[in-house]
């Protein structure tokens, strides 16, 4: 295959992926925004309000695994498609369950509801298939990115839903998981009709050729020479940022809007600091992705820590009724997460080949999606038993473990350098 017809397969595929990931991005927004205060309702009762996304992020650990391995064995456009299918039928179930004030249902719901929130991630590695090496960053902030539309509206069309819910019987904290149903089947249909060629399939048989071509002594090898132990290396240090990130975030965020509905703010302000912190998460991928392909995954990865750190502190900082501050914490905190996801699937890239990228990308979502739903859980929890605050406090110290994760991969073999400086 010629390399024009290679970039003109990568656009077409990047632009199929950008098209789900609005869908995706609207769906993705229901569970963040108001499964907590859903779950509340339903249970009368604060000390339980992280597991809702305990359990969606549970959902998405399955998921990412099934998506993964799928993936690996039939291409992304199946893999993708199964999960955001997948998710829009969880969402109908939350409708079902709060209709009905099912709580067993309500929360298997939001098991089957993850595979969405798990599929909208697993989308951007889909980016970097036919992507040159020096542009993986990039092409993966271009998929998230485009998150951005659907996910920024989705938590602010909160009351326009739960009003339409209230208006045909639905409870309206039920609302916005009629968006995420709608947006998540549609997402899964766009990927199942024209995702074609599929561009995992297209990367590995382009791999085998450039293999069959390295031995013939025609060409380089695919990988550049790069060893093993760094690849594993590689893999370890993108698995534990991301764990790390993805701790940090998914527990403050699940308790803000508790904290702001404790001190007298409605849906309408919940709605828009979410909505500005979901923006924060996807929106800044375009320029994320130049500055790991150009400062290095490294540089970026220290930017991260930096910057959750800064996000904890003002959320514990900032007085409960200050909108502004609370909103600044907020778009730090996805800033920060963005930082972090965008490096350590770089790096996750960088160590893989198309023989078994989905399969390691899917085991290492697995361990994400299940950080994220211990951090989920855990959350309540602790501001039961003492504060927001405090919470957020921890959750800024956390992220410095991310300095001694970028010593210990900085401590690579010579000759590397361009694999973790892109």
């Amino acid at each position: 295959m010629k390399e024009y017809t290679q970039q003109q397969l990568y656009r077409k595929s990047l632009l199929i992926v950008v098209i789900a990931q609005i869908f995706g991005g609207a769906g993705l927004a229901a569970g963040i925004t108001v499964g907590a205060l859903l779950a509340q309702e339903m249970l009368g009762t604060d000390s339980v309000t992280g597991l809702p996304t305990a359990l969606f992020t549970l959902g998405s650990a399955g998921s990412a695994l099934l998506v993964g391995r799928l993936s690996q064995r039939f291409g992304r456009r199946i893999g993708l498609s199964t999960g955001f299918l997948l998710g829009g039928i969880g969402a109908i179930g939350v409708i079902v369950a709060a209709l009905y004030s099912q709580v067993i249902l309500l929360f298997a719901s939001l098991l089957v509801y993850g595979a969405g929130t798990a599929t909208n991630l697993q989308a951007r590695y889909a980016a970097t298939d036919l992507a040159d090496s020096g542009k993986r960053a990039t092409a993966i902030s271009i998929s998230m990115v485009s998150t951005t539309l659907g996910a920024v509206a989705g938590p602010n069309l909160v009351e326009v839903m739960g009003e339409f819910a209230s208006g045909i019987g639905i409870p309206r904290l039920a609302g916005p998981f009629i968006l995420a149903a709608a947006a998540f089947l549609l997402a899964g249909l766009v990927l199942i009709l024209f995702l074609r060629p599929d561009p995992l399939l297209t990367a590995l048989e382009l791999a085998r050729k450039h293999e069959a071509g390295s031995r013939s002594g025609s060409a380089v090898p695919i990988n550049g020479g790069d060893v093993a132990p760094l690849q594993r290396k590689l893999v370890i240090a993108g698995a534990a940022v991301m764990l790390t990130t993805q701790i940090v975030m998914v527990a403050i965020m699940t308790m803000t809007p508790i904290h702001m509905k404790h001190h007298g703010h409605g849906l309408g302000d919940v709605g828009m600091v979410i909505g500005i912190h979901v923006a924060a998460m996807f929106l800044p991928s375009l320029i994320t992705g130049v500055l790991v392909d150009k400062l290095g995954r490294m540089t970026m990865i220290v930017a991260s820590g930096i910057t959750l750190l800064a996000s904890g502190v003002l959320a514990a900082a900032a007085p409960p009724h200050s909108m502004p501050l609370l909103t600044l914490a907020l778009a730090l905190l996805g800033l920060g997460w963005n930082f972090g996801l965008i490096s350590g699937t770089t790096l996750i890239v960088d160590a893989t080949t198309p023989a078994n990228r989905a399969k390691t990308q899917g085991s290492v979502d697995v361990l994400i999606a299940l950080a994220g739903a211990s951090s989920g859980a855990m959350s309540g929890m602790i501001v039961a038993g003492s504060s927001y605050a405090v919470l957020s406090l921890a959750g800024g110290i956390l992220s410095l473990i991310l300095i001694p994760v970028v010593v210990w991969t900085s401590s690579r073999p010579r000759g590397n350098s361009t694999t973790l400086n892109g």
